[in-house]
């Protein structure tokens, strides 16, 4: 496991000896775990960026546009077939108003 050593202000040293007591966890503890979870949400975060980069290039694009628009319009029926079942209908059976048990409860 590799060490550091660093300074921290007298504010924050404050509060991660408070945090790590109420924790019952060592200072090192506290400050792995704080630092883990940043270095996750960075990732996230750079992660995120890329996805939003990538999909406003795709949305410029109109041959993607066209492409997407179609994969779409085709998922309908199926995403509609797969709710009948999962309600217990019989794909484009159809609805009934019949008071009862909801498939949700």
């Amino acid at each position: 496991m590799g060490a550091l050593s660093l300074r921290l202000p007298e504010d924050i040293d404050t509060r991660l000896a408070h945090e790590s007591k109420l924790a019952g966890r060592s200072r090192s503890e506290v400050a792995r775990q704080a630092i883990t979870e940043f270095l996750a949400r960075r990732e996230r975060e750079r992660f995120m960026a890329e996805m939003i980069a990538a999909a406003r290039a795709l949305a410029a694009d109109p041959e993607a546009q066209r492409e997407a628009q179609e994969l779409a319009e085709d998922s309908v029926a199926l995403d509609n077939e797969a709710l009948d079942l999962a309600e217990g209908r019989r794909p484009g059976e159809p609805w009934t108003d019949e008071p009862g048990e909801k498939w949700w409860r």
